[in-house]
């Protein structure tokens, strides 16, 4: 019988932090990123798509600075304009039946990120999630990662596509928007093999 090894209490600390592109840096987060991150975050086109869109500066600290939060949050940098953008990289257990669990446990990743507006439409969002997909892979060992977005936030699932993410589902009204509109959703996945296949 295999016996999975327990899970790291911080599994994001087995990366090499932090990582480097050819024009940004993506590091873990610190308390010290919150007037930075909520700069971009409080304006009205960011905030229509993100998950939680605290009201003022002080529900956001409080928000961004939580353990669970600040264990996954990563920030995007660029040399010469500080913070552009975060990530969110959670280590997930995959479904699985009973019996199979242990080999099941922390094997993927969900993804989420966010962009300055002023440093969009530079492919900024698409180098940094691309460097944190290859530290899934090829530092963290997964075997999948996936991400989410409303229907609607096409520049979201447009940029999945460009990094070789497959659309595994396109859901018709499941997703709650704070409006109040009941919202098409869209989930992307890229396993590990399929990863490697395109580095040639």
């Amino acid at each position: 019988m295999t016996v999975s090894p327990a899970p790291l209490a911080d599994p994001l600390a087995r990366v090499a932090w932090p990582l480097r592109t050819e024009r940004l840096v993506v590091r873990r987060a610190t308390p010290d990123d919150v007037e930075a991150v909520w700069r971009f975050r409080q304006l009205p086109e960011v905030a229509e798509w993100i998950t939680a869109a605290p009201e003022d500066a002080e529900a956001f600290r409080a928000h961004f600075t939580e353990p669970d939060r600040l264990a996954v949050s990563l920030i995007v940098e660029r040399e010469g304009a500080g913070v552009i953008g975060d990530v969110m990289l959670r280590i997930q257990d995959a479904w699985s039946q009973a019996e199979v669990s242990a080999d099941a446990k922390a094997v993927q990743a969900v993804l989420g990120w966010t962009m300055d507006p002023a440093a969009q439409g530079h492919g900024y969002a698409t180098e940094a999630v691309r460097a944190v997909i290859a530290a899934c892979f090829e530092q963290l060992g997964l075997r999948r990662v996936w991400a989410g977005c409303f229907a609607a936030n096409e520049p979201s699932w447009r940029m999945m596509e460009r990094l070789g993410m497959r659309r595994e589902e396109h859901s018709r009204a499941t997703a709650l928007h704070r409006s109040g509109e009941w919202m098409d959703g869209m989930a992307y996945g890229l396993l590990a093999d399929e990863w490697r296949a395109a580095q040639g």
